[in-house]
Order: C-alpha cells, then structure tokens, then sequence
C-alpha cells in the first residue's frame, strides 16, 4: 500500500514491490495513473502472499476495506 502527499491510500500488486515502488516514484510511463503526480510516496505496507491468485484475492478484499481499517491494517 503506498500513501500519497496528500494522503490518499493506493493498494495494487506485483511480485516485485521494491521494482514497482520504484517505478510509481519514477512519475514516469510505468507509474498508475492514480499515483501520477501525487508524491513524494511512501511505502506504508506491504504482504507476502502465496501465489499470484492469492495476491490478487487480497488485493481485491484489502480495497473493500474502510479507510479506517486499511489505517488500522498499516498501524495508523
């Protein structure tokens, strides 16, 4: 999960968070849409998951989550 300067909460997945994060910050053609133009970011929570399938299982079920539970979920 990655938090925007000004706070909003974005949620995706990939098998390599260190490559991804990288290239949201990078601002350039790889970065989500969403995220463009929103830094400086912050890596604020990652998970391991098993497999692809899982992976985005929990994606879908971590975005359905209140924003409330998602700050809960990274300790806020």
């Amino acid at each position: 999960m990655v938090r925007c300067a000004g706070g909003q909460l974005y949620t995706g997945v990939t098998i390599d968070v260190d490559r991804r994060f990288a290239e949201h910050c990078a601002n350039g053609k790889k970065t989500a849409r969403f995220l463009r133009g929103k830094g400086p970011l912050t890596l604020v929570y990652r998970e391991l998951v098993g497999d692809k399938g899982d992976a985005l299982r929990r994606e879908v079920a971590v975005k359905k989550l209140s924003r409330n539970q998602k700050l809960a979920l990274i300790g806020d």
